[in-house]
């Protein structure tokens, strides 16, 4: 269906005229200021009147689009969402220069209609200014007292591997669908960070907790969301919208019964997770009479349900892209399993072993690369005018880090668009790092969590490989496991079963 199609959908005749109405007085109005912009803006393609560049895009992939855009128009080019004004950058160099050497200018957040109306401005991910700067200080510091990185951390994802491993085992080697085992996996590390326990995988308040929050994921991906961030006033009934904010809505409620249970049981000699942190330097605030404090209920109750979403979605999914590529690539499947078996035997792996086990580094480095997850980033927004790469580009506008074309960037990669760990392994078959590496993003928005998820990453898999096959269910053949990504704000794979058969 196209967009006009789903445009008449949504609106009756005279609901129509007023849009466009409504919308020509905008066009008219952004044509006013743009006439009065100083400076060589970033080229692009020619908008129309009300809709800019919209019957250009692909909706749900539209990072694909602003990829072939990128090779007419170069590395720093506009294209109009609507009315909005977006400046898109493409590429290795461009991406890295803007996020890194711009990083000031460059550093804001854009927080799109949906996302203030699910956080209204708190949390970490999509808030600005010194309360962002706050949450962001206070969640490094804590992540990293609870073991972020270190041993601590390790010994609560091999615990976790330990339940994972026996949940598949269960399946006895029939088809499953891998989602809801592996993401109940990586939210109980979240968990046990943020509140100090894990959740049994049965437990229904988790379950619940864990679909709703990948649902949202999915859900402010889709087309009907692309059109209410662009014209929030105007459709703001479509259906997406009022799913996202129920279950929003839902998943406060519980993080408030869960922060209440803590707080009754609270010891300020003893910290159990980063919750119990957040209350106690509250409390120290409020004591010492801080009247403008951003210790309070709702950035702690955004700042736990940010770190859930984002630490559960994005590993969880790029290890299951990387159970789906070691079933279609059996002789991949096969090495990584020799170097595992070469290098451990029959011992639990270690996050020190990674050094021994180049190949398997290698595969886990090839799948975030190639998957990409979050083609677009979350999208940021100019501080201050700059002036880029001969471009003038005013404070305010909003900036799409394109990191698929980072990662699949033609003159960084040597087959860019096919999975070869070999793009990073060196002639001897040891691990090399690689600059257009940058699943993570950079700059002052780079992912808090890089550090947890990679050890996440490299735990998972390997305990994983070690323990199990995976292939293509009975009557399906490596070649017609379906590589083409779901639609969501990330991208994971479409529906689909593996078999787990147990290794001997």
């Amino acid at each position: 269906m196209s967009l006009l199609e789903d445009f008449f959908l949504f609106s009756s005749p005279t609901t129509f005229l007023g849009v466009v109405a409504l919308l020509l007085i905008l066009y008219l109005v952004s044509s006013r200021s743009a006439s009065q912009e100083k400076g060589k803006k970033p080229p692009g393609p020619r908008p129309l009147p009300l809709l800019g560049n919209l019957l250009q895009l692909d909706l749900k992939r539209p990072y694909i689009t602003l990829c072939e855009l990128s090779k007419t128009y170069g590395s720093v080019f506009t294209v109009y969402l609507g009315t909005n004004e977006v400046v898109v950058l493409a590429g290795y160099k461009a991406v890295k220069e803007a996020l890194v050497s711009y990083a000031e200018e460059f550093g804001d957040r854009d927080i799109s209609p949906i996302f203030y109306d699910s956080n209204q401005g708190h949390g970490i991910l999509f808030a600005n200014g010194e309360s962002w700067k706050e949450m962001r200080r206070f969640a490094l510091t804590t992540l990293r007292d609870f073991g972020m990185g270190k041993r601590v951390a390790e010994s609560k994802i091999l615990e976790e591997c330990h339940h994972l491993n026996q949940l598949l085992e269960k399946h006895e080697g029939k088809p499953f669908e891998t989602a809801c085992p592996v993401n109940y996996a990586t939210s109980n590390i979240i968990s046990s960070i943020v509140y100090g326990n894990r959740f049994e995988y049965d437990n229904p308040s988790f379950k619940n907790m864990v679909r709703r929050a990948n649902d949202n994921i999915r859900l402010v991906g889709s087309a009907q969301i692309q059109l209410y961030n662009m014209f929030p006033r105007l459709v703001s009934w479509i259906e997406n919208r009022q799913l996202i904010l129920k279950n929003t809505e839902t998943s406060i409620s519980v993080v408030k019964d869960l922060i209440n249970s803590l707080k009754e049981t609270l010891n300020p000699h003893l910290c159990r997770g980063l919750v119990d942190c957040f209350l106690i330097r509250k409390q120290k605030e409020e004591d010492s009479c801080v009247t403008d404090t951003h210790y309070n209920e709702k950035n702690l109750i955004f700042t736990v349900t940010n770190l859930f979403a984002a630490g559960t979605d994005t590993t969880a999914t790029t290890l299951r892209w990387g159970l789906l590529l070691m079933a279609k690539y059996p002789h991949i499947q096969d090495q990584v399993q020799e170097e595992l078996s070469r290098v451990l035997e029959s011992r639990e792996v270690q996050v020190d072993d990674r050094r021994n086990l180049p190949f398997t580094d290698a595969v886990i480095h090839e799948t975030q690369r190639l998957a990409s997850i979050t083609p677009m980033a979350i999208p940021h927004k100019t501080s201050r005018d700059v002036t880029f790469q001969g471009y003038f580009i005013k404070q305010g506008t909003v900036v799409i880090p394109l990191l698929t074309s980072v990662l699949h960037d033609e003159s960084e990669w040597e087959s860019p668009h096919t999975f070869n760990p070999s793009h990073f392994l060196d002639k001897e078959g040891k691990f090399i790092r690689r600059d257009a590496f940058m699943p993570f993003s950079a700059g002052r928005r780079v992912c808090l969590g890089e550090s947890l998820a990679k050890m996440e990453l490299f735990l998972f898999f390997t305990s994983l490989l070690q323990h199990f096959r995976f292939t293509p269910p009975p009557g399906v053949t490596e070649e017609e496991l379906d590589l083409t990504p779901a639609v969501g704000f990330t991208l994971g794979p479409s529906a689909h079963k593996l078999c787990a058969v147990r290794r001997q």
